[in-house]
């Protein structure tokens, strides 16, 4: 972090001289006063303004006031020094034109140097100002009264070194008017931003900065990086040098491949250090692992080369980026986690992350985890992996991998996956009847697709459910047995089947198989009407029916082959497997 802190408060300690001259201790509180500075009405922007001024100034303190405000003052000091004290640094613009002398009276508590508490009696400052050497060992530079013209301003300005005025470029890119390169040249673009600024401080806008607005304007950018934090870490087991805002996260543990950093204080924000070695294939598979997880939502940009990723993940209440990179065998990179109300500080944060971000050493050890730290199969390393809104059952219909689900699982779904790994769209939904179509993004060939039965089946025959009961958490498609019990509906209705045997929620829209392997129909929801149904009943919607309806949604349905002999249990079950996929809703 740079900062231009010599054309700010050098002259504290040139143009004011020596201040070398020692006062007694004061043995009570009469006749020690304070130079007050500022105040707020919050401690958060107090401690980020008194630690801006302590960088550059001696005898900063931060003080609780009565009236229950935060002050910043230099001191104490005895009065006549105090009064010398507040009129040369108000002379060379230093210190604010209305900083005034306060009595130890008004101040309640210190808050700042840490454990610090001068109230109570103590030395005073050193503040007997005297004037400069007539011959200094090196020409103090020219400080500008607190009040300039823009001809002034251009004379003081003309005189900073390039460092100085990218140091003023930074500051303007930090709050957001400045966009272009920091290269120290002060052309149209640095100029705008200037004004923009100087319009946000209600002063005149010139485009030129004054001596005394430069300094407010670095000592804003220098409170600012005070609250955030921003330090550099070296994790020497991960092998990685980055920036970090230290006041919003702190080091909690490591769960291979990250270092984990949490948030402080419910700042909201995350940080995960990447590290592990790899090839191109672990590099695609930490993509697809990383988009798993709840600290990357669905929406956002999605970048991916042989060699490297980023990912942006975009949701109502989180935000998160994450770069990895491949290089020589080893898998580096970063993930920031924030909430959307910290979506400028982060703006400002992440370019200085991305900057600073560098790599050494080896990798973190695969061995590397927390004993402590809870599992389960919705977690890796530690985080939330993201769970569907919904799943059910589909089959395929066709060879181009077509899907036959109902409308229930499709409803409202930002995002509808296939077999935990083929994105679908929604190609016909009919929420009257209950069914909906998917067509996949991408080509799909599935090994094998539905036969409809082309006759009525026999009542009391035998039937198979080739689906996915418990959401899915048996990774693949079971068979459920039961029999085929009326050709109906229980009001009449010639579209339904009712049928024998139990079901689980997320076996909906799971395919009705005869002996052969043939589609007699498709699994519908329990019916939202308030009454239970008695256990072991359930209802598919007819082969007919889905035949129609398939051929309205643009499907050529295949009728089923015939078989001289059933299948045997066995290899209904695989056939089931094929055809059956889990159906699942993201949002």
């Amino acid at each position: 972090m740079r900062l231009a802190v010599r054309h700010i408060f050098l002259c504290v300690f040139i143009i004011l001289g020596t201040i070398v001259a020692q006062t007694g201790s004061a043995t009570a509180q009469e006749g020690r006063v304070w130079v007050q500075l500022e105040a707020h009405p919050d401690l958060a922007t107090a401690e980020a303004r008194v630690r801006a001024y302590s960088r550059g100034m001696q005898n900063v303190n931060g003080y609780r006031l009565r009236s229950g405000w935060y002050a910043i003052a230099l001191g104490p000091f005895d009065q006549g020094d105090a009064t010398a004290a507040l009129s040369a640094f108000q002379a060379q613009g230093l210190i604010p034109a209305d900083a005034y002398l306060a009595e130890p009276e008004i101040y309640a508590q210190q808050f700042f140097p840490i454990g610090t508490n001068n109230l109570t009696g103590g030395d005073t400052a050193p503040a007997t100002v005297t004037q400069a050497p007539e011959t200094p060992a090196t020409p103090p530079e020219p400080v500008a009264p607190p009040e300039e013209t823009v001809a002034e301003a251009r004379s003081s300005e003309a005189q900073l070194d390039r460092e100085a005025r990218e140091e003023l470029q930074i500051a303007l890119q930090w709050f957001g008017y400045y966009t272009s390169g920091i290269d120290g040249a002060f052309g149209p673009g640095t100029r705008g931003a200037m004004r923009q600024w100087q319009a946000a401080q209600g002063v005149e806008e010139t485009g030129v900065l004054t001596t005394r607005q430069r300094a407010d304007l670095l000592a804003q950018y220098q409170g600012a990086l005070a609250e955030l934090g921003m330090q550099t870490v070296r994790d020497e087991r991960a092998g990685v040098e980055i920036d970090l805002p230290l006041a919003m996260v702190e080091f909690a543990r490591y769960e291979f491949p990250f270092a984990q950093f949490d948030s402080v204080d419910n700042s909201g924000v995350r940080v995960l250090l990447i590290s592990q070695e790899g090839t191109r294939a672990t590099l695609g598979g930490l993509y697809e692992i990383m988009q798993t997880l709840e600290i990357v939502p669905l929406e956002g940009e999605r970048t991916r080369s042989a060699d490297s990723f980023e990912l942006t993940g975009l949701s109502e209440t989180l935000r998160s980026h994450t770069i990895a990179r491949l290089q020589d065998g080893q898998i580096k990179g970063f993930t920031l986690i924030w909430t959307p109300e910290r979506d400028q500080q982060m703006a400002r944060v992440l370019p200085m992350m991305e900057a600073s971000f560098a790599t050494f050493g080896g990798t973190l050890d695969p061995g590397a985890v927390d004993p402590g730290l809870d599992q389960g199969v919705d977690l890796m390393a530690g985080l939330e992996v993201r769970q569907p809104a919904l799943a059910r059952t589909g089959f395929y219909v066709d060879g181009s991998g077509s899907v036959l689900t109902t409308s229930e699982a499709v409803a409202a779904c930002t995002q509808v996956i296939v077999d935990q790994q083929y994105e679908m769209s929604v190609a016909y939904d009919d929420p009257a009847t209950g069914i909906a179509v998917l067509r996949p993004t991408q080509a799909l060939a599935p090994s094998t697709f539905a036969g409809f039965a082309q006759i009525a089946p026999r009542l009391r025959s035998d039937i198979a459910v080739a689906g996915y009961p418990y959401d899915g958490a048996l990774g693949a498609a079971s068979l459920n047995f039961g029999t085929l019990e009326e050709l109906q509906g229980l009001d009449g209705d010639e579209n339904l089947q009712r049928l024998a045997l139990e079901i689980e929620p997320s076996e909906a829209g799971a395919p009705v198989l005869d002996a052969n392997g043939a589609v007699l129909g498709m699994i519908l929801p329990e019916p939202s009407t308030g009454r239970a149904l008695p256990a072991g009943v359930s209802f598919a919607l007819r082969a007919d029916r889905l035949q129609a309806m398939l051929a309205e949604a643009g499907i050529q349905v295949s009728p089923a082959a015939e078989q001289p002999d059933p299948l045997s249990r066995n290899a209904l079950a695989r056939y089931g497997m094929d055809l059956a996929v889990l159906v699942t809703c993201w949002n």
